[in-house]
C-alpha cells in the first residue's frame, strides 16, 4: 500500500510542468509599485492545481520569495508593494493537489515598475470630487440668485430667541461659555458664530451677556464678535467689554469659577458652545440646578450624552457646524451647506453598497468566484472612495 502511494506521488510529480512562457509589464496608472505577470498554461495541465508566483531582485535561485498563489485556471497575477527604484525578476512554479512543485519558469529579463502621473485607482474619487464641487458651486449660485433654500430647522438655534427673551423678562444675565479650547479649534470658531447671534438678540432686548473664557485669544475674538453684534443692532453704546473676560487656562479652575458665578448670579439662559471635556456635566448640572434654559452645542462625542441629559436643547455634531449658515442665512454659506449634503449622500450610498458586498462575499466565501469578486469590489470601493 505504501509503495503504491509513493509511486502515485512520483507520477504526479513527474507529470508536472511549469508554464510554457512568462511575460511581465508595468501596471498602468499606478504609483510605480505594481507589475502585471502573464503566462501560457502548459499543455500538460491536467494535474496542475495551482501556480506559485515568486520574485527576486537579484535573480539568484535562493533569493526568490513567494508573493502569490493562484488556481490552475488563472494565467495572470499583479504583484504589489514593489519599489519603483528597483528591478525585479519573477518565476512561476506549477503545483498539484499533493503539494508537489514543478521546476520554475523564470522571466528572462528584469523589469522596473514605473510611476505614472495619475493613479487610476483614484479616478472614481476624482469624479466624485468633481460632482461634489459642482454641486456646491451650483447651490451657491442658486442662493445668490435669490432662490430660497430649504434648510431643516434646528431646535437649539430656534430656541435662542426664547432663551434671551426669558433672561430679559427676568432681569437676569445670559451666560455664554465658548468651550475650553483655543481659537485654532474649529469648534471654538463655530461657538463664536452662535455668540454673534446671541449677542445681537441680547443687544436688541437690552440684555446682559457674560462670556468668561479660558484663553486670551478667545477673549479678544469674543469681544470683537459682541461689539460687531451690538453695532449691527444699533446699540453700540450698550456694549461693555468687561463682560467678556479671561479667567484661567487651568481646566477645573475655570469650571469652578463658572460654577460659582452661576450659583451666585443665577443666569436665566446658559449657552455652552465649543469643545468640552469632563467639565461638560459639571456645567450642565449646575445650570439645571439653578433652573436656567440651557442650549449646548459640541462635536465631542463623549460629551454629547451629558449635554443631552441635562440641557434643554443640544446641537449635535453637524448641527453645530451648520449653525453659521443657519443663523446668518448668507447665500455662500447656505449654498455650501446644501452642496455638502450631496457628498454625504454619496458617501452613505457607498457605505451601504460596500457593506452589502462585503457581507455577501463573506457568506459565499472567498474561495468561490462570485464571493471573491464581491470581496474584491468591496475592497476596491473602500480603497478608492471611502478612504
Amino acid at each position: 500500500m505504501f509503495s503504491a502511494k509513493s509511486e502515485l506521488f512520483a507520477q504526479s510529480a513527474g507529470a508536472l510542468s511549469p508554464p510554457q512562457s512568462i511575460s511581465a509589464s508595468d501596471f498602468p496608472w499606478d504609483h510605480g509599485d505594481k507589475i502585471n505577470l502573464k503566462w501560457n498554461l502548459s499543455e500538460k495541465n491536467k494535474r496542475v492545481s495551482f501556480f506559485i508566483i515568486e520574485q527576486s531582485s537579484l535573480n539568484k535561485d535562493d533569493d526568490f520569495v513567494q508573493v502569490g498563489k493562484v488556481d490552475s485556471n488563472v494565467n495572470e497575477f499583479t504583484v504589489q508593494g514593489l519599489d519603483k527604484n528597483s528591478s525585479y525578476y519573477f518565476r512561476i512554479k506549477s503545483g498539484d493537489r499533493f503539494g508537489n512543485l514543478s521546476k520554475p519558469k523564470t522571466l528572462d529579463y528584469a523589469i522596473i515598475p514605473e510611476q505614472e502621473w495619475f493613479d487610476g485607482r483614484r479616478f472614481p474619487l476624482f469624479l466624485i470630487t468633481i460632482i461634489f464641487s459642482g454641486s456646491v458651486i451650483f447651490w451657491i449660485f442658486r442662493a445668490r440668485s435669490g432662490v430660497p433654500l430649504k434648510i431643516r430647522k434646528i431646535a437649539g438655534l430656534e430656541a435662542v430667541d426664547e432663551a434671551v427673551g426669558r433672561a430679559t423678562e427676568m432681569g437676569q444675565p445670559i451666560l455664554f461659555v465658548p468651550g475650553i479650547q483655543d481659537i485654532n479649534e474649529i469648534q471654538t470658531i463655530a461657538g463664536l458664530t452662535v455668540l454673534s447671534r446671541v449677542s445681537k438678540i441680547a443687544a436688541e432686548y437690552d440684555a446682559k451677556v457674560e462670556v468668561p473664557t479660558s484663553k486670551s485669544l478667545v477673549m479678544t475674538a469674543a469681544r470683537e464678535t459682541i461689539q460687531a453684534s451690538f453695532l449691527s443692532a444699533g446699540r453700540p453704546e450698550s456694549y461693555n467689554q468687561d463682560l467678556v473676560y479671561y479667567v484661567t487656562d487651568e481646566q477645573f479652575g475655570y469650571v469652578a469659577y463658572i460654577q460659582g458665578m452661576m450659583v451666585r448670579e443665577k443666569p436665566a439662559a446658559c449657552f455652552y458652545m465649543g469643545a468640552f471635556f469632563a467639565e461638560s456635566l459639571i456645567l450642565a448640572e449646575t445650570g439645571n440646578t439653578i433652573g436656567a434654559i440651557q442650549v449646548a452645542g459640541t462635536a465631542m462625542p463623549a460629551q454629547l450624552p451629558f449635554f443631552v441629559a441635562a440641557c434643554d436643547y443640544t446641537l449635535i455634531g453637524e448641527e453645530f457646524f451648520a449653525a453659521s449658515a443657519y443663523l446668518s442665512e448668507e447665500p455662500d454659506q447656505l449654498g455650501s451647506l446644501k452642496g455638502q449634503d450631496l457628498g454625504k449622500v454619496i458617501v452613505g450610498i457607498g457605505i451601504i453598497i460596500g457593506v452589502t458586498l462585503m457581507t455577501l462575499g463573506t457568506i459565499l466565501g472567498a474561495e468561490t468566484i462570485i464571493g471573491s469578486k464581491l470581496l474584491f469590489f468591496a475592497e476596491y470601493l473602500k480603497s478608492t472612495i471611502l478612504t
